[in-house]
């Protein structure tokens, strides 16, 4: 079996597809949401006639086209990495998580791509209705895009439909519509479209009220703020259902991540959710030392949210990483015996099928069989590994929670002032409103933060660390393309930024 090798070029692999994927993160989620108002936008335009409608749609597509196209490029190049830095990990999943990448491929991109190209030039060129039919599924290929990425995603988080193959050290699915209706893919597809939607609303306000502090393009930026107030409001509000049901099925299926991110050590009855509170960076797994400088609590509500129900017992980190017998919870300590029994075993397996000893070769894979399940903490060197950080955590979460509070009600401030038409005279609203989008942005990388850094040190939970997954590579090797992703990148945020606030500048076309 693969060992633990490398620390430093590890954590560099991760730095890596870190910052891939937060560059990535910059582009997808408008993508996601905008198409679906571009959309809404695009029926109104149809059913009145309205050459206003149809260049406001129009100004909105270019946007939405320039981010495309960076987007493309970042997800591409977070793809190949796969293979670059963490090939142990694609030789044993890549039956499994290859599946839903090629489906995306073939079907959700080639279906976007087709009628993007119609939605972009087809205006005066195919009938209208079939213009407006393009637009549509545009928006429904981009998120049919999202269905398979983080069905991808959500198997890595927890990981159904397979089975470890002894003779391979592969894992290989068995069953694709497990995989495929995960209920955490179900979870983070909700959320995370409907997140995406917010977000493109919050694009749109930014921009639109940007225009009326300068008094330009008024009336568009007046409907576009209507419409997009209108699905942000929406939209927040299934945020706010959809990410509880994502914590359910964290408390379910990673504790773990539950527990980080709420800052509980030690477990709880009738555990209190965290309002607000400033975590203690210093404290570590099982130390004396309290986990907050201070904090606001709302008793028993982390318990409801967990568990559906108040009272119940929520574990906590040092519950998960030493075993609790009163609760019934084994610890990673004893994980750790069990991952190490089934390594030796396996090891014994091979050597025994080699050897041609099939009593001895079936006497190891009945024990295996025993412990695979821990197969992943064998290679775990002390149980406190098996804690993500928690103060990264801790904090992603409750910045995305406060804010995901604050959006909602800048929708219905917009809302409210636009149907009173004073939106004009709101100076101090417009202002607020142009800065949203990058407040948006900080919301949804701190919910990328949550999802990924919350699961560590696992590429796939309990079963596959990060340690294992990587490449053979050098330090050096991987601290060269860090940087030049890094210098890459930037360049291809700077060009973003500049095509688009030079179209932003010109504006959309007035009649």
């Amino acid at each position: 079996m693969i060992e633990n090798l490398n620390p430093a070029m590890v954590d560099w692999a991760r730095a890596q597809f870190a910052l891939t994927a937060m560059y990535h993160w910059i582009f997808v989620p408008l993508t996601l949401g905008i198409t679906w108002i571009i959309a809404f936008y695009h029926t109104i335009y149809v059913k009145t006639g309205s050459e206003e409608w149809k260049n406001l749609t129009r100004f909105w597509m270019k946007l939405f086209a320039i981010n495309f196209a960076i987007g493309v490029a970042t997800g591409i190049i977070m793809e190949f990495e796969f293979g670059t830095n963490w090939s142990n990990y694609s030789w044993m999943v890549g039956d499994i998580f290859g599946a839903p990448l090629a489906i995306e491929g073939l079907a959700a991109f080639f279906l976007e791509a087709t009628f993007f190209a119609v939605m972009f030039f087809g205006w005066g060129r195919v009938s209208k209705r079939f213009h407006l039919f393009s637009t549509w599924m545009v928006a429904i290929g981009s998120n049919l895009s999202a269905v398979w990425i983080l069905v991808a995603n959500a198997w890595m988080q927890h990981p159904v439909g397979q089975a470890f193959n002894p003779q391979t050290a592969r894992f290989e699915m068995h069953n694709f519509a497990d995989v495929v209706f995960n209920p955490i893919a179900v979870s983070k597809f909700t959320h995370t479209t409907s997140a995406a939607m917010l977000y493109a609303a919050l694009f749109i306000i930014s921009i639109s009220s940007f225009y009326l502090l300068k008094g330009r393009h008024v009336k568009m930026a007046k409907r576009s703020i209507v419409v997009a107030a209108v699905l942000g409001l929406l939209a927040s509000g299934f945020v706010g259902f959809t990410g509880d049901e994502a914590a359910y099925e964290d408390a379910q299926n990673q504790p773990m991540k539950l527990a980080a991110f709420e800052g509980l050590y030690q477990g709880e009855k009738n555990a209190g959710l965290i309002a607000f509170g400033m975590i203690n960076s210093g404290k570590k797994v099982g130390d004396d030392q309290d986990p907050f400088h201070f904090e606001i609590r709302v008793p028993g509500l982390l318990s409801m949210l967990a568990n559906r129900k108040f009272g119940t017992f929520v574990p906590g980190i040092n519950d998960l990483v030493y075993g609790n017998a009163e609760q019934g919870i084994m610890g990673a300590t004893e994980k750790i015996e069990k991952g190490k029994v089934a390594i030796a075993q396996l090891d014994a397996y091979k050597k025994a099928i080699k050897s041609g000893d099939s009593a001895s070769a079936q006497s190891a894979l009945s024990l295996f069989d025993q412990n695979k399940d821990y197969l992943g903490y064998g290679f775990l060197r002390t149980p406190e590994e098996a804690a993500p950080p928690v103060g990264l955590s801790f904090n992603a979460f409750h910045i995305m929670v406060v804010l995901g509070t604050v959006f909602p009600l800048v929708f219905l401030a917009f809302l409210y002032f636009s149907y009173k038409d004073t939106l004009m005279k709101q100076k101090w609203l417009l202002a607020g409103g142009t800065i949203m989008f990058f407040l948006g942005l900080v919301a949804h990388e701190a919910g990328w933060v949550v999802a990924e850094v919350g699961r560590q040190p696992w590429a796939i939970q309990d079963l596959l660390p990060v340690t294992v997954a990587r490449s053979n590579l050098t330090t050096g090797t991987v601290q060269t393309t860090f940087f030049m992703f890094l210098i890459l990148f930037t360049i291809l945020l700077v060009a973003e930024v500049s095509i688009m606030l030079k179209q932003i500048s010109i504006g959309p076309e007035e009649n």
